[in-house]
């Protein structure tokens, strides 16, 4: 049989991968807990949690959840904000010494950035350094679920865990199909208790992810529809979320727009925002959605112009579409309404305000330009771009 190839009839898309863990969303789902657990057949579970969610009152609940459904539990919380590799060190051990098998994540993305790390570690008997980078996980670490605390990081359900080097004061990216959770249990009502301030930058780290998958060279139409969903809800809900704590609906939609935007950025990758924030974050052990608002208007002036449609949809659906505007005006118009956004929400301060001098840049554009998140920025960013950038944001 001959086959004819019609050389004209190209595809319209590129192929793409999209890679999601199991979820539930809504009121109540942090209660499925111990339901999962014995069906992943744990005898022993690992809580990773932190001192203020276990203030807040979460733990508690998890705990007798898990006794409801005959299931052993140990609780590690030696980690702090931004996990750093010797946090995660010491709870592989614990997870050994415990004799434990499955592991629940209780908390916002350093939480459950170590909880992945401290499984990975644990699976394949190494330092967590080992697995800086894409693909770099030979063996999965044990059952993963998590209950994210938090609107913002979505780590819940992506292929990142973002751990601190800490001899080097950067943070690592380990991005893995094996580090996405097996499980994720994504309540509104756990993040009614997160105080305004990180609601803001949890937020603002979500409208990151959303922005960034969006421009990515690796985005698809599959991970556009989540992307564009995402921003939407994002820029229309978080002011009401920071103003109005206890508004469930504001929360829910918060919720919803942070999973939007992982399942977005977790398949098309980010950009230049989050390598320079992970940076910045790592350096000063520094809030990662405060750096990401800070850096997110300076960089979207520098990508404008490689992807002005999409940042033209951009601005479409934050409401300030205007057909008149040349590139240069869409781009000013973006990046003042983020301002306008970050002064709302009280994240106002710029790097200097954190005490980065001039000096610091060479080594923070550095780190930066090495990270994983730069290969699908928009536009191609070298050493001194980055430099430029950093010193804008200063």
């Amino acid at each position: 049989m001959t086959v004819t190839v019609v050389r004209g009839n190209m595809p319209l898309y590129e192929m793409r991968k999209f890679v999601a863990p199991e979820f539930i969303f809504g009121v109540g789902a942090r209660h499925r807990a111990g339901f999962y657990a014995r069906n992943m057949q744990a005898r022993k579970v690992l809580i990773v949690t932190d001192a203020g969610v276990i203030a807040a009152g979460w733990l508690e609940e998890i705990k007798q959840d898990l006794a409801e459904a005959g299931i052993e539990y140990a609780v590690f919380s030696g980690l702090t904000e931004n996990p750093k590799d010797y946090e995660v060190m010491a709870g592989a051990k614990f997870y050994q010494e415990q004799m434990c098998d499955v592991i629940i994540a209780l908390g916002g993305g350093s939480v459950i950035d170590c909880a992945k790390a401290i499984g990975i570690v644990y699976a394949n008997g190494c330092d967590v350094h080992a697995f800086e980078g894409v693909d770099n996980v030979d063996i999965p670490g044990p059952p993963l679920i998590c209950i994210p605390t938090t609107a913002g990081t979505s780590a819940d359900i992506s292929q990142f865990s973002i751990i601190v080097n800490s001899p080097e004061r950067y943070k690592m990216a380990i991005i893995s199909k094996s580090v996405v959770p097996d499980v994720a249990l994504i309540d509104p009502e756990t993040t009614l208790t997160l105080q305004p301030h990180l609601t803001a930058c949890t937020g603002m780290d979500a409208l990151t992810h959303a922005i960034e998958a969006f421009v990515s060279t690796a985005n698809s139409p599959v991970v556009d529809v989540h992307a564009l969903a995402a921003i939407e809800l994002l820029w229309n809900n978080v002011e009401k979320a920071v103003l109005t704590p206890n508004d469930l609906a504001a929360r829910e939609n918060m919720l919803l727009g942070s999973l939007q935007a992982g399942l977005a950025f977790s398949n098309a990758s980010l950009g230049a925002v989050h390598a320079m924030a992970h940076s910045l974050g790592g350096y000063l052990d520094l809030p990662h959605g405060e750096c990401n608002a800070l850096l997110l208007d300076h960089v979207i002036r520098f990508n404008i112009t490689s992807e002005p449609d999409r940042y033209q949809r951009i601005a479409t659906i934050m409401g300030l579409h205007n057909p008149s505007h040349n590139q240069q005006q869409r781009a000013n118009s973006i990046t003042d309404a983020l301002a306008e956004k970050r002064r709302l929400l009280g994240l106002t301060d710029k790097m200097s305000n954190w005490g980065v001098k001039y000096g610091d840049i060479a080594d923070l554009a550095h780190h930066a330009a090495k990270d994983a998140c730069l290969v699908t920025n928009p536009r191609h960013a070298s050493l001194d771009d980055l430099k430029v950038i950093y010193g804008e944001a200063l």
